[in-house]
């Protein structure tokens, strides 16, 4: 578990293990997603990243599908 403090201008580092691990790149965005009382640190990825992510996907029962 890592540990990190709020500074007085609402920053936050990410631990350098961390950033190591998850391969993260000074001025990469992120998106955040609060649940609850948390909070999700996602990496933005563009669209050409997101090409082929769903390949494959089953497309049945799909809430809204007309198909």
């Amino acid at each position: 578990m890592y540990i990190a403090t709020v500074s007085s201008k609402f920053q936050i580092s990410v631990p350098k293990k961390i950033r190591d691990q998850l391969h993260i790149k000074p001025g990469q965005k992120f998106i955040f997603i609060p649940k609850g009382d948390c909070l999700e640190l996602v990496p933005e990825r563009s669209m050409k990243d997101m090409r082929g992510i769903l390949a494959g996907a089953n497309t049945k029962n799909i809430r809204g599908s007309s198909i």
